[in-house]
């Protein structure tokens, strides 16, 4: 049946009707899947806050300025923005390096830390680059640690088992990504922006993210953002219920989206993981080399050929998605919690993925 068919049915669960659609290996009706390369349709222009993010500080974070963003809304979904890939050429391969080299680092958190010592989550690149760069295309050769990695979290931890955030379990927010969110935060005209949550997603072509909302953190008045690189998805976005059948649109290596208002507690989902467009093994915004001159203050930093070549190897069958969050408004602190020490993780690896492998969808809550 086709997804239009199951669109209009409603009823009961509609949400789960249309992932399982798009969740399909062979579904190749993707007629109904909005692509904002080519908008139309329920698309329409979103207009930014061109003087919000000086053209040097856009530089600075590896964007282009402002002025030169394209950025839409959705009809039905106000509060959601989707801007097709506005980062200068050569800067994704900075977020791509800090998610796979940098980011699972300790003391930051991953879904090894459940079932590994510590001992050996702490150096994943290390483990894991030979084997990559010398990995064939053959799915029986061995996963490296890195191909293991699902998910990390940032700043403030999500709980997976209280579902909640807590003062006790914090680490320091990486600076470069704090200011690439906030300078993307006052471009949709959300100044004052704080970057203290995050969790960054790692796919792979049989991955997918269950049905879920985003209502952990204690302030929903901010955004949230979502920043995506490698190979592309379909990505649904439904309404407060999930009887409400969802959108489904194209996410690119470098777009980004941004829920707020009423499209902030919206369920969504990422049911498929799906090969670049353009038929390449990585889209060519990702074979751009980064400009040697980068401005004085720049977050952004040259990776050796060396580290591009083991990303570049990860990506051919992966996709990165970093969501950033504030969790708390400005002078806001956690209730006080009895019994708890905010130090719990998620119950099972796939808790919050779910997997081709697994026999049925799991929930998910973040």
């Amino acid at each position: 049946m086709a997804a239009a068919a199951l669109t209009r049915e409603g009823g009961e669960d509609a949400f789960r009707r249309l992932f399982r659609f798009y969740r399909q290996r062979d579904a190749s009706d993707l007629r109904g899947v909005v692509d904002f390369s080519a908008p139309g349709g329920q698309v329409f222009r979103s207009q930014l806050s061109i003087s919000s993010v000086s053209d040097q500080d856009a530089y600075r974070a590896g964007l282009q300025p402002v002025s030169q963003w394209k950025a839409y809304g959705l009809s039905g979904y106000p509060g959601f923005i989707f801007i097709p890939n506005p980062f200068l050429p050569g800067c994704q391969r900075h977020w791509v390096k800090q998610c796979l080299k940098l980011y699972p680092e300790k003391p930051n958190v991953c879904n090894l830390d459940l079932h590994m010592a510590p001992e050996k989550t702490t150096d994943l690149w290390g483990q894991s680059k030979e084997q990559l760069s010398r990995k064939g295309s053959s799915k029986w050769e061995p996963r490296s640690l890195l191909e293991k990695l699902r998910w990390v979290t940032l700043g403030y931890h999500y709980n997976w088992d209280t579902k909640k955030y807590s003062a006790n379990h914090h680490t320091p927010f990486p600076s470069d990504l704090a200011f690439l969110s906030e300078q993307v935060a006052a471009a949709c005209e959300f100044r004052g922006f704080q970057a203290q949550a995050g969790i960054l997603n790692y796919y792979h072509f049989d991955s997918s993210l269950g049905i879920h909302v985003d209502e952990s953190e204690l302030d929903h008045s901010r955004p949230l953002l979502s920043f995506s690189f490698g190979q592309s998805s379909i990505f649904l976005l439904g309404g407060l219920k999930r009887e409400e059948a969802p959108t489904a649109m194209f996410m690119h290596s470098g777009d980004i989206m941004v829920m707020s208002g009423f499209s902030r507690l919206l369920y969504h989902a990422v049911p498929r993981v799906l090969p670049n467009p353009e038929g390449t093994a990585l889209p060519s915004c990702l074979d751009q080399p980064l400009a040697s001159d980068l401005p004085v203050g720049s977050v952004i930093e040259h990776s050796s050929d060396e580290d591009w070549q083991v990303c570049a190897k990860y990506l051919q069958s992966s996709r990165i998605n970093m969501t950033i969050r504030q969790v708390l408004a400005e002078g806001q602190k956690f209730p006080e919690e009895s019994g708890t020490n905010g130090e719990g993780q998620a119950p099972s690896e796939d808790s919050y993925h779910e997997n081709s492998k697994a026999k049925r969808h799991k929930p998910n809550t973040a």
